[in-house]
Formats: structure tokens, C-alpha cells, sequence
């Protein structure tokens, strides 16, 4: 007894059977990979914001802290203590002090214009 033949799809058959099925697997993995990279992009965004606020709540409070040193080097006893101590300065003696009064203010005249050749 003879076998029959067992016959072989050929290869563009094969190819042709196969490939919408590829094609489909390739695009969902792109897809996949797509959505992994842009999450992984967001978290490390998500990184940088947080460590950037804290960087400016430090700042903040660096710049509050600043702010009340000066103002406590600006105070006029601070000042004054500091003049008496370590610059030896006192406070004018009675009757030391002449106050100058302004003289009156007088309307600006005009000034006359050289015009060249005339006098």
C-alpha cells in the first residue's frame, strides 16, 4: 500500500497565515513600551518636583532666617550700642549742636543764551 502525500503549505501561505498575527504582537509590545517609558519619564518628573519644592522650602526658610538677622542688625540700639563701645562715639554735648536754617528759595532766573558771534 502506497502512503499519500502529505502535503506542505508552501511558505507565502505560512507567511501569509502568520503575519497579521505578528503584526498585532509587534504593536501591542510597542504600545507596552511606549507606556512604560512615558510612565518611567513621569515618575522621574514626579522626582525632580519634589526635590525642587523641597530645594525652595529651604530656600524659603533660609531667606525668612536672613530677614530677621537684618533686621536685627538694623536696630537703632543695636547701632547705637555698637557706636558707644567699640567706636567710642557719644552723643553731642548740649549747646554743641547749630542748627543752619535754609535760606529761602528763589525762583530759578533764566540764564542769557551765548549765541555765537554776539556777545
Amino acid at each position: 500500500m502506497r502512503r499519500p502525500k502529505s502535503r506542505r503549505p508552501s511558505l507565502g501561505v505560512v507567511l501569509r497565515q502568520l503575519l497579521p498575527g505578528a503584526a498585532v504582537a509587534a504593536l501591542l509590545a510597542a504600545v507596552g513600551i511606549l507606556h512604560v517609558a512615558a510612565r518611567t519619564e513621569v515618575v522621574d518628573t514626579g522626582y525632580a518636583l519634589s526635590h525642587l519644592e523641597a530645594e525652595n522650602r529651604s530656600l524659603t526658610l533660609e531667606n525668612d532666617r536672613l530677614r530677621l538677622e537684618l533686621a536685627t542688625l538694623k536696630r537703632s540700639a543695636r547701632l547705637e550700642k555698637l557706636a558707644k563701645d567699640s567706636l567710642g562715639m557719644a552723643p553731642p554735648a548740649p549747646g554743641s549742636v547749630t542748627v543752619l536754617s535754609r535760606p529761602p528759595q528763589r525762583a530759578a532766573l533764566p540764564h542769557p543764551v551765548a549765541v555765537a558771534g554776539r556777545p
